[in-house]
């Protein structure tokens, strides 16, 4: 690895984990699962389906299976909030 490289790794985590260097522990994994389930959740979803359309539209044989695990990896996704409230809850 290159020194540049190196330099923007150590740059990136400062300017991302900067923010959360005041929080505590639990608002630091809350607004990180904010972020996760506001941001970058939707727009992997979205890119999947649209992996899924241009399957089905160039007449890929497995075109199914691409919308079925589109399908599956949403569901699983946008579900895992409501699994981690979940577990939260029984143990308080």
């Amino acid at each position: 690895m290159n020194n540049t490289f190196v330099q923007k790794v150590i740059f990136c985590l400062f300017f991302f984990l900067s923010p959360l260097a005041d929080a505590s522990v639990q608002s630091s994994l809350e607004s990180v699962q904010n972020e996760l389930v506001g941001r970058l959740l939707p727009v992997v979803a979205i890119l999947g389906f649209i992996f899924a359309g241009f399957s089905f539209i160039t007449g890929n044989p497995s075109a199914r299976s691409h919308l079925t695990l589109a399908i599956i990896g949403a569901a699983v996704a946008f579900g895992a909030s409501s699994i981690m409230s979940l577990v939260q809850s029984l143990i308080h």
